[in-house]
This record gives structure tokens, C-alpha cells and sequence, in this order.
């Protein structure tokens, strides 16, 4: 701002951050198909043309969503503390808790294309991170292997919690209790040849 006077610049930003947190809502209440940017101009209450100059069409905003749900994640997870088994498995759960709070956004960020360049890089924004936990784990020459395990498992943990399909009356265990067993699984298992995986054998 120059002079108390509000710049182009400024107003222009506002008005994508404006509707951005408008698409957002209406991700969350409806899912992508409820995210028009005709939609997500009447929620922001700007002009109908006003998306179009911010946005090429409807997957440039919904990959916009994406990315910053990637970025949210990642920032939350840089802020925990602890020792190495109690992080990863606290940052196992930020990811599912995405899925548990907002299924739409939870689904929208592993739908988005890898091969878009920012959405992949704030994806890898988080895989790094979670490698770096990994590795505080076990250790960096397997910190991969393990790495893609626990984000796998994490993943279909969500899924099955967003189906239905993993109700505690029926297993007897939650998505919280099934991370720990998890990471105590990885932890436990450092060490001993019999865990490592036959693909170990045959690129030998």
C-alpha cells in the first residue's frame, strides 16, 4: 500500500485469495463438481468475469486447491516435535485427518495430475519431509523403502475409513491405533534381513 491508496497489485491478490477461499467452500460442501468459477465468483462476491482472469478454466482453480492443501499438510507437519517414531506417526495422521475432515480436498490432492509441475512440487514438498522423518527412523539407506510402505498404508487407511470399510465393529482397531501399529512394525523390524522385500534379492 503507497500512500494509504491500495495498488492494483493489492487488489488483484485479494480478489484471488478471495476466491480461492471460495472454491475451497465449495470443494468442501460439494465436491469438484460443485466448483464452477461462475460458482466461485457468486461465493466471493466479485464479478462474473473476475475468475476467468485469475484462472484459465476450472481444473487450473481445482489444481490451485490441490496445491495449497499439499502446502497446508506440509507446513503443519514441519511444526512437530518429539521423538522419531512418535513424529512420523503424528505425521501419518495429519495426512489421514485431511481425508477424515475433508474428503473432497483429501481426494482432490492425490487426483491432480503428478505431471503438473507445482502441484508435484508441493507434493514433494511433503514426501521429502516425511522421508526426512523416515530417515530419523531407520535410517537414510532405507528410509525409501519404508517411506513408501508407511505413505501407502497411510493412504489406504484414509480410503478405507472414507468408504466405510474399516469399522472398528468389524476390526476391532481404528486408523489411529493401525499407524502405531505401523511405525512400531517399522521400528521393530530395523535390523532383521527376513523384512527385507524379495525384490532386495533380485536386483542382486
Amino acid at each position: 500500500m503507497v500512500g494509504g491508496m491500495v495498488t492494483r497489485a493489492e487488489t488483484a491478490a485479494a480478489t484471488r485469495d478471495a476466491l480461492v477461499r471460495a472454491a475451497s467452500e465449495l470443494l468442501d460442501e460439494g465436491g469438484p463438481e460443485a466448483v464452477t468459477l461462475r460458482a466461485v465468483g457468486a461465493r466471493a462476491g466479485v464479478s462474473r468475469g473476475a475468475p476467468y482472469g485469475h484462472f484459465e478454466d476450472k481444473a487450473h482453480l481445482l489444481t490451485r486447491l490441490a496445491i495449497n492443501a499439499w502446502n497446508a499438510v506440509t507446513d503443519e507437519v514441519e511444526q512437530l516435535r518429539g521423538e522419531p517414531a512418535a513424529r512420523l506417526e503424528r505425521a501419518l495422521l495429519t495426512l489421514i485427518e485431511v481425508g477424515r475432515r475433508y474428503p473432497h480436498r483429501y481426494a482432490l490432492m492425490f487426483s491432480t495430475p503428478a505431471d503438473d509441475p507445482e502441484a508435484a512440487v508441493a507434493a514433494s514438498r511433503l514426501e521429502n519431509r516425511f522421508l526426512a522423518m523416515v530417515a530419523d527412523l531407520v535410517g537414510e539407506p532405507d528410509a525409501r523403502r519404508y517411506g513408501a510402505l508407511l505413505m501407502a498404508s497411510a493412504h489406504g487407511i484414509a480410503g478405507l475409513e472414507l468408504s466405510g470399510h474399516l469399522a472398528r465393529e468389524k476390526w476391532g482397531v481404528d486408523g489411529d491405533q493401525l499407524v502405531r501399529t505401523l511405525v512400531d512394525g517399522v521400528r521393530s523390524g530395523l535390523g532383521n534381513s527376513a523384512h527385507r522385500p524379495a525384490c532386495d534379492t533380485l536386483e542382486r
